[in-house]
């Protein structure tokens, strides 16, 4: 019992997962075609590579922090995107995920569960790759670290933004 109230107690650490942890870049041909090819871009993603910062970043924050894992992915990756993350030995933690149907830009649908987290938890920080969802999460009143240790994708940049994709 103890264990549950100290850990109701701890802050949450949300981190993005696309060009966040995992590298998205063997798979950015799949949204250069017209029209996109969501299903091809979404199957490749067990192959992504871990990107070292990010990894470093998510062990280094659970030492004080809950882990909680808010993705653009749909629903329906759920159970690739776990075998994955299981996969990195990364730290358990909640993992939100858009809704199938579900084509809100991501600064939307992510600010959204962080307004919903904060409720009952202090979210210490967001990591994410999302200049937009960055920018509207520091002026909702989050502390926001930006992952720029990836080359920014104007074809992924423009599907999370028009297309409410990732």
């Amino acid at each position: 019992m103890t264990h549950r109230t100290e850990s109701a107690r701890r802050p949450l650490a949300v981190f993005d997962l696309d060009n966040t942890l995992a590298g998205t870049a063997h798979r950015q041909h799949f949204l250069e075609r017209r029209p996109r090819d969501w299903d091809g871009f979404f199957a490749a993603a067990p192959q992504d590579p871990p990107l070292a910062e990010g990894i470093a970043l998510v062990r280094e924050s659970a030492q004080a922090c809950d882990i909680v894992y808010l993705t653009g992915r749909p629903e329906r990756c759920r159970r690739d995107t776990l075998d994955w993350l299981a996969a990195q030995g990364l730290p358990d933690g909640e993992l939100h995920m858009r809704g199938n149907a579900d084509r809100r830009p991501a600064r939307v649908t992510k600010l959204a569960v962080l307004r919903r987290l904060a409720r009952t938890r202090e979210v210490r920080m967001l990591v994410d790759d999302d200049e937009l969802v960055c920018a509207d999460a520091r002026r909702a009143g989050f502390t926001v670290v930006q992952a720029r240790w990836t080359a920014p994708s104007d074809e992924l940049k423009d599907a999370q933004e028009r297309e409410g994709r990732t």
